[in-house]
């Protein structure tokens, strides 16, 4: 939501009645100046005196809100967005009733917002980690990316309701996304290989289908099947190699927070041998602590510079044993505070090697990111996607990537 800006609405065209409100308005037209005069805050009465919540208070089943409630949401939304209102100075103790209210009056979406404006526009970020108040926060990923970008500030008393949070987060991600990535994953490596054991549970019933139908018996209306066609009953251990690189600068904390979820997820699938790296100036190997995503949540250290070209250095020597069979994953806005000729060489050197790498200037649900658009053509000249991401459409990537598919119709102009 806007900050408030003491602007003047479209003057009402008829005089106040007796309580102070225009007298001849229609619903339509008191339920627009209502809505002005909460958008605008307790100064648009000092413009005019007709939009006070008295005498608009008719207006208020129209949003859903009970008319003597109005000065109770008008000093919610005073909190975050009247500049006047100053710093926090002795309103501790009001926080969790803030949240509370926030809560009541406003739809789940919009309660995000207000919350994430509030830790932006307030310097609520140290109230976060006040025991009474964690429990009345909307958990989602933002929350947990904030948690994780001041985690250094929690005290010992909140520690292990915070830690609670980011675990809830945490799971409900991971379940929403989990069935998704293992049937995509298993279903491209298993459509790629065909089965030696002749057992109906492993017939493929579209194949056999489309491969005979000259077999098709018009008298008596049935298929006879010159072959049979059959899936992997099993498919190998490690049949690939997925390497994911984080940048955990600032702006990247969403993403290092699905990130870890992801990875986590592809950790568990025994097909595959899933390596995760966190990189600013440093570069920091997490994947001994992929079977619990908070552990990992909580070793990262979101802030601080980039050094790109390190963390892919890193990779091309510790993670990249068979090349072709390699998902390199960089997370990353591309803002390059190494070396980016080296950078631009190391990815053309894996692009060569037939490594198959895409860069996610963003993982997150929402948003174009912002990033380096002169560094990201370059990567996509070599053959190197980069687009931002959902979790959703990752899964997809990721499934074309190991069926040897093109990404283009699946990305259309997203990738850069």
């Amino acid at each position: 939501m806007p900050a408030r800006t003491p602007r003047k609405p479209p003057p009402p065209a008829s005089p106040a009645g007796p309580a102070g409100a225009p007298d001849d308005l229609t619903d339509s037209d008191r339920d627009a100046l209502l809505r002005w005069r909460l958008a605008l805050g307790p100064e648009a009465e000092r413009v005019d005196p007709r939009l006070s919540l008295g005498g608009l208070g008719g207006a208020a089943p129209a949003l859903d809100v009970d008319a003597r409630r109005l000065g109770d949401l008008d000093k919610a939304l005073s909190f975050i967005y009247d500049e006047r209102a100053g710093g926090l100075g002795g309103s501790r103790p009001y926080v969790p009733e803030w949240l509370s209210a926030v809560r009541e009056f406003f739809s789940h979406e919009v309660v995000a917002l207000v919350q994430k404006d509030a830790i932006e526009r307030k310097g609520l970020t140290q109230l976060l980690f006040e025991p009474e108040t964690l429990p009345f926060l909307e958990k989602n990923v933002e929350l947990v990316a904030t948690l994780m970008s001041a985690k250094g500030l929690i005290p010992d008393a909140a520690r292990d309701t915070a830690r609670q949070i980011v675990r809830e987060v945490v799971e409900e991600v991971r379940r929403a996304l989990e069935a998704e990535v293992r049937t995509a994953v298993l279903g491209a490596l298993r459509r790629n290989t065909t089965s030696p054991l002749r057992v109906l549970r492993n017939l493929d019933w579209k194949r056999t289908i489309r491969k005979n139908l000259k077999g098709w018996d018009a008298e008596r209306r049935r298929l006879v099947p010159d072959k049979l066609y059959f899936w992997a009953n099993q498919t190998r251990r490690h049949e690939w190699d997925v390497a994911i690189l984080v940048d955990q600068s600032g702006s990247m904390g969403e993403s290092v927070v699905y990130s870890s979820i992801m990875a986590a997820i592809f950790a568990s699938l025994d097909v595959l041998r899933t390596r995760l790296l966190f990189f600013d100036t440093e570069v920091v190997d997490v994947t001994p602590m992929l079977v619990d995503p908070v552990d990992v949540l909580f070793t990262a250290q979101l802030g601080g510079g980039t050094d790109i070209n390190r963390a892919v250095a890193y990779a091309q020597a510790n993670f990249i044993e068979r090349p072709e069979k390699t998902l390199l994953i960089l997370i990353t806005d591309l803002f390059e505070g190494g070396n980016a000729e080296e950078l631009v060489a190391r990815m053309r050197q894996l692009a060569d090697s037939k490594v198959k790498s895409i860069c996610l200037l963003a993982l997150s649900d929402g948003g174009k990111p912002s990033y380096d658009h002169e560094m990201a053509q370059k990567l996509a000249a070599l053959g190197t996607p980069c687009f931002g991401c959902t979790p959703k459409l990752l899964v997809k990537v990721v499934e074309r990537l190991m069926r040897g598919q093109d990404l283009g119709p699946l990305l259309g102009a997203e990738a850069r």
